[in-house]
Protein backbone atom coordinates (compact mmCIF):
# COMPACT_ATOMS: atom_id res chain seq x y z
CA UNK A 1 0.00 0.00 0.00
CA UNK A 2 1.35 3.40 -0.95
CA UNK A 3 1.95 6.17 1.55
CA UNK A 4 -0.14 8.42 -0.68
CA UNK A 5 -3.17 6.14 -0.22
CA UNK A 6 -2.85 6.17 3.58
CA UNK A 7 -2.39 9.95 3.68
CA UNK A 8 -5.25 10.38 1.22
CA UNK A 9 -7.77 8.42 3.28
CA UNK A 10 -6.48 10.16 6.42
CA UNK A 11 -7.22 13.59 4.93
CA UNK A 12 -10.63 12.44 3.69
CA UNK A 13 -11.46 10.99 7.11
CA UNK A 14 -10.34 14.19 8.84
CA UNK A 15 -12.41 16.36 6.52
CA UNK A 16 -15.52 14.24 7.05
CA UNK A 17 -15.22 13.93 10.83
CA UNK A 18 -14.84 17.71 11.12
CA UNK A 19 -18.01 18.17 9.07
CA UNK A 20 -21.13 18.27 11.26
CA UNK A 21 -23.24 15.18 10.69
CA UNK A 22 -25.47 12.75 12.63
CA UNK A 23 -22.60 11.32 14.70
CA UNK A 24 -21.22 14.69 15.78
CA UNK A 25 -24.66 16.16 16.45
CA UNK A 26 -25.64 13.19 18.59
CA UNK A 27 -22.37 13.08 20.54
CA UNK A 28 -22.38 16.82 21.23
CA UNK A 29 -26.05 16.85 22.22
CA UNK A 30 -25.62 13.85 24.50
CA UNK A 31 -22.52 15.33 26.13
CA UNK A 32 -24.10 18.73 26.73
CA UNK A 33 -27.30 17.25 28.14
CA UNK A 34 -26.00 14.27 30.12
CA UNK A 35 -22.29 14.83 30.67
CA UNK A 36 -18.96 13.61 29.32
CA UNK A 37 -19.35 10.04 30.58
CA UNK A 38 -22.56 9.65 28.56
CA UNK A 39 -20.83 11.16 25.54
CA UNK A 40 -17.93 8.71 25.81
CA UNK A 41 -20.25 5.69 26.11
CA UNK A 42 -22.12 6.93 23.05
CA UNK A 43 -18.78 7.28 21.26
CA UNK A 44 -18.07 3.60 21.92
CA UNK A 45 -21.34 2.79 20.17
CA UNK A 46 -20.32 4.96 17.22
CA UNK A 47 -17.03 3.04 17.07
CA UNK A 48 -18.94 -0.25 16.95
CA UNK A 49 -20.84 1.06 13.93
CA UNK A 50 -17.54 1.87 12.21
CA UNK A 51 -16.36 -1.68 12.82
CA UNK A 52 -19.47 -3.09 11.14
CA UNK A 53 -18.70 -1.08 8.01
CA UNK A 54 -15.05 -2.11 8.22
CA UNK A 55 -16.05 -5.78 8.39
CA UNK A 56 -18.14 -5.32 5.25
CA UNK A 57 -15.14 -3.80 3.48
CA UNK A 58 -12.88 -6.66 4.56
CA UNK A 59 -15.44 -9.22 3.36
CA UNK A 60 -15.13 -8.04 -0.21
CA UNK A 61 -17.38 -5.06 -0.99
CA UNK A 62 -14.54 -3.46 -2.92
CA UNK A 63 -13.98 -6.63 -4.93
CA UNK A 64 -17.70 -6.65 -5.75
CA UNK A 65 -17.49 -3.09 -7.04
CA UNK A 66 -14.52 -4.02 -9.21
CA UNK A 67 -16.53 -6.91 -10.67
CA UNK A 68 -19.71 -4.85 -11.16
CA UNK A 69 -18.45 -1.33 -11.97
CA UNK A 70 -21.97 -0.07 -12.76
CA UNK A 71 -22.91 -0.62 -9.12
CA UNK A 72 -19.88 1.34 -7.99
CA UNK A 73 -20.61 4.18 -10.41
CA UNK A 74 -24.21 4.45 -9.16
CA UNK A 75 -23.08 4.55 -5.53
CA UNK A 76 -20.37 7.08 -6.37
CA UNK A 77 -22.83 9.44 -8.05
CA UNK A 78 -25.26 9.09 -5.15
CA UNK A 79 -22.44 9.73 -2.67
CA UNK A 80 -21.24 12.82 -4.55
CA UNK A 81 -24.76 14.24 -4.68
CA UNK A 82 -25.18 13.59 -0.96
CA UNK A 83 -21.93 15.41 -0.17
CA UNK A 84 -23.01 18.35 -2.32
CA UNK A 85 -26.32 18.41 -0.45
CA UNK A 86 -24.43 18.47 2.87
CA UNK A 87 -22.30 21.35 1.55
CA UNK A 88 -25.46 23.29 0.66
CA UNK A 89 -26.98 22.55 4.05
CA UNK A 90 -23.81 23.75 5.73
CA UNK A 91 -24.05 27.10 3.93
CA UNK A 92 -27.74 27.73 4.49
CA UNK A 93 -27.92 26.87 8.20
CA UNK A 94 -27.37 29.70 10.65
CA UNK A 95 -26.94 27.68 13.83
CA UNK A 96 -24.08 25.60 15.14
CA UNK A 97 -23.83 21.91 15.89
CA UNK A 98 -22.53 22.98 19.30
CA UNK A 99 -25.72 24.81 20.22
CA UNK A 100 -27.17 23.14 23.36
CA UNK A 101 -29.84 20.53 22.62
CA UNK A 102 -31.69 18.78 25.42
CA UNK A 103 -31.90 14.98 25.43
CA UNK A 104 -33.57 12.83 28.07
CA UNK A 105 -31.06 10.88 30.26
CA UNK A 106 -30.57 7.25 29.19
CA UNK A 107 -28.79 4.25 30.76
CA UNK A 108 -25.38 3.23 29.41
CA UNK A 109 -26.66 0.24 27.45
CA UNK A 110 -29.08 2.46 25.57
CA UNK A 111 -26.42 5.12 25.06
CA UNK A 112 -24.15 2.54 23.43
CA UNK A 113 -26.97 1.17 21.27
CA UNK A 114 -28.08 4.64 20.14
CA UNK A 115 -24.51 5.59 19.28
CA UNK A 116 -24.12 2.43 17.18
CA UNK A 117 -27.43 2.91 15.37
CA UNK A 118 -26.62 6.57 14.67
CA UNK A 119 -23.30 5.48 13.16
CA UNK A 120 -24.82 2.68 11.06
CA UNK A 121 -27.56 4.95 9.70
CA UNK A 122 -25.18 7.84 9.01
CA UNK A 123 -25.14 8.32 5.20
CA UNK A 124 -21.79 10.11 5.46
CA UNK A 125 -20.10 6.98 6.83
CA UNK A 126 -21.80 4.78 4.24
CA UNK A 127 -20.50 7.08 1.48
CA UNK A 128 -17.01 6.95 2.97
CA UNK A 129 -16.81 3.15 3.02
CA UNK A 130 -18.80 2.39 -0.13
CA UNK A 131 -17.62 5.16 -2.45
CA UNK A 132 -14.55 7.00 -1.14
CA UNK A 133 -12.42 4.29 0.46
CA UNK A 134 -12.35 1.99 -2.64
CA UNK A 135 -10.66 4.79 -4.59
CA UNK A 136 -7.52 4.34 -2.48
CA UNK A 137 -7.26 0.57 -2.99
CA UNK A 138 -4.97 -0.78 -5.71
CA UNK A 139 -5.32 -4.55 -6.42
CA UNK A 140 -1.87 -4.50 -8.01
CA UNK A 141 -0.35 -3.85 -4.59
CA UNK A 142 -1.68 -7.01 -2.95
CA UNK A 143 -4.68 -8.11 -0.92
CA UNK A 144 -7.71 -5.91 -1.53
CA UNK A 145 -9.23 -6.99 1.80
CA UNK A 146 -5.98 -6.22 3.62
CA UNK A 147 -5.75 -2.76 2.11
CA UNK A 148 -9.38 -2.07 2.95
CA UNK A 149 -8.79 -3.19 6.54
CA UNK A 150 -5.76 -0.94 7.01
CA UNK A 151 -7.41 2.09 5.40
CA UNK A 152 -10.55 1.50 7.45
CA UNK A 153 -8.53 1.36 10.66
CA UNK A 154 -6.85 4.65 9.72
CA UNK A 155 -10.29 6.22 9.29
CA UNK A 156 -11.55 4.82 12.59
CA UNK A 157 -8.48 6.03 14.48
CA UNK A 158 -8.87 9.57 13.15
CA UNK A 159 -12.65 9.69 13.63
CA UNK A 160 -12.48 8.40 17.20
CA UNK A 161 -9.61 10.72 18.14
CA UNK A 162 -11.40 13.82 16.86
CA UNK A 163 -14.75 12.82 18.34
CA UNK A 164 -13.08 12.02 21.66
CA UNK A 165 -11.65 15.55 21.78
CA UNK A 166 -15.04 16.97 20.79
CA UNK A 167 -16.80 15.10 23.61
CA UNK A 168 -14.23 16.31 26.15
CA UNK A 169 -14.45 19.94 25.02
CA UNK A 170 -18.07 20.23 23.81
CA UNK A 171 -19.07 22.56 26.63
CA UNK A 172 -16.13 24.92 26.10
CA UNK A 173 -16.56 24.97 22.31
CA UNK A 174 -20.29 25.65 22.66
CA UNK A 175 -19.68 28.67 24.87
CA UNK A 176 -16.80 29.96 22.73
CA UNK A 177 -18.77 29.79 19.45
CA UNK A 178 -21.87 31.35 21.02
CA UNK A 179 -19.85 34.52 21.60
CA UNK A 180 -18.20 34.52 18.15
CA UNK A 181 -20.76 34.29 15.32
CA UNK A 182 -18.06 35.11 12.74
CA UNK A 183 -16.32 31.82 13.52
CA UNK A 184 -19.60 29.98 12.99
CA UNK A 185 -19.78 31.41 9.48
CA UNK A 186 -16.13 30.48 8.81
CA UNK A 187 -16.83 26.96 10.07
CA UNK A 188 -19.81 26.59 7.72
CA UNK A 189 -17.92 27.83 4.65
CA UNK A 190 -14.89 25.66 5.44
CA UNK A 191 -17.04 22.56 5.79
CA UNK A 192 -18.93 23.34 2.58
CA UNK A 193 -15.63 23.70 0.72
CA UNK A 194 -14.32 20.38 2.04
CA UNK A 195 -17.53 18.56 1.14
CA UNK A 196 -17.68 20.11 -2.32
CA UNK A 197 -14.06 19.14 -3.02
CA UNK A 198 -14.73 15.54 -1.96
CA UNK A 199 -17.79 15.39 -4.22
CA UNK A 200 -15.78 16.63 -7.22
CA UNK A 201 -13.02 14.12 -6.50
CA UNK A 202 -15.53 11.28 -6.39
CA UNK A 203 -17.11 12.26 -9.71
CA UNK A 204 -13.72 12.69 -11.39
CA UNK A 205 -12.30 9.36 -10.18
CA UNK A 206 -12.13 6.55 -12.74
CA UNK A 207 -10.05 4.05 -10.75
CA UNK A 208 -12.46 1.12 -10.44
CA UNK A 209 -14.31 1.84 -13.66
CA UNK A 210 -11.03 1.53 -15.58
CA UNK A 211 -10.08 -1.84 -14.11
Amino acid sequence: MSTAAVLGIALVALGLVLTPGPNMIYLVSRTLSQGRAAGLVSLLGVAAGFLVYLAGTALGLTALFATVPVLYQALKIFGALYLLWLAWQSLRKNGSVFAPQELAPDPRRRLFAMGMVTSLLNPKIAVLYLSLLPQFIDPARGSVAGQGLILGLVQIAIALSVNFLIVLSAGHISGWLAKRPTWMRIQRWFMATVLGALAVRMLADRSIAAR
